[in-house]
């Protein structure tokens, strides 16, 4: 769940006029209904813990993972739900050094002495209204239900809103470029959009630089989608940095299905800011917010 930054909210006025673009661009005359009472988000998190527990001379990585749930009422209103899976060794030698370490089920505090709460047990979870503005946020813009309903379904189109949008939004200090290839997914998944301008994202994001098609493939529950991977470097020489985006999509409904991170730092792999995370469910539902269940 994104929330919204300081700029964005200082933006309010200026991303009114730019939404009324997004209405005279886009075809349809009146915004579709909503097909459900919430547009409903629930993602599976994997990732690695970035510190390291047991004793220095015997240490081991340990994994996390966590349920989070979104839901977006047309009128703006938004509910996030998260639970925490619980605490496992992250590979077979990580488990070898928690035996030796006794195998414990909670964690107050890493080797470096850096407090944390973990457990291997799933947490209670939580379910909360988001106190942010009544809208939808896209490119530092707040859109009204009906704005996001008439964005452009075109990909040259959209591309050129949301290029206007960063320009609007104060974002010349970034890379343009870079900056669409990192929104553009987001309207597969986090935004009550029609399909249509699902599609156009989808055909946009192909276009990007660093993106490229990798054929079919299946998420780590067995859907199958179209890969896109995207790649990203920074830096040179021991601050290098390699980032690979490789997301799964399915085509028929123009979802997100999951999105996995590999970094690489000076060459070598960089398990702390890797992860994955796979969209169990995208799409409107009359489920009420609720604190989410175990899978």
């Amino acid at each position: 769940m994104r929330f919204a930054t300081g700029p964005a909210r200082r933006l309010i006025a200026l991303g009114v006029g730019l939404a009324v673009g997004a209405t005279v661009l886009s075809a349809p005359a009146a915004a579709a209904p909503p097909e459900g009472a919430y547009w409903h988000t629930r993602a599976l998190m994997t990732s690695t813990h970035p510190w390291r527990f047991g004793t220095k001379s015997d240490q081991y990585s340990l994994v996390q993972q966590r349920i989070s749930e979104s839901w977006s009422a047309p009128d703006g209103r938004k509910w996030f739900g998260y639970r925490e899976l619980g605490t496992q060794p992250a590979t077979a030698a990580d488990k070898k050094a928690w035996q030796r370490d006794g195998s414990p089920s909670k964690w107050s505090e890493s080797i470096d002495g850096k407090t944390v709460k973990l457990s291997t047990e799933p947490s209670k979870g939580r379910m909360v209204p988001v106190r942010e503005r009544n809208q939808f946020l896209l490119a530092g813009q707040w859109l009204t239900y009906d704005e996001v309903q008439r964005l452009p379904a075109d990909p040259n189109r959209l591309k050129d809103w949301l290029t206007k949008a960063g320009q609007v939004s104060r974002l010349q200090d970034i890379s343009i470029p870079g900056w669409l290839t990192s929104t553009l997914p987001q309207l597969l998944h986090a935004l009550p959009a029609p399909k249509e301008v699902r599609a156009a994202a989808y055909q946009a994001l192909l276009t990007m630089p660093g993106v490229r098609a990798d054929g079919n493939a299946k998420d780590n529950l067995g859907r199958s989608g179209a890969a896109v991977v995207i790649d990203r470097s920074n830096g040179t020489g021991e601050k290098a940095t390699s980032v690979q985006l490789r997301l799964i999509v399915d085509t028929g409904r123009m979802v997100l299905l999951s999105q996995d991170q590999t970094v690489t730092l000076n060459g070598k792999a960089f398990a702390q800011k890797s992860f994955n995370e796979t969209l169990v469910e995208v799409g409107w539902t009359n489920s009420q917010p609720a604190v989410p269940a175990l899978p």
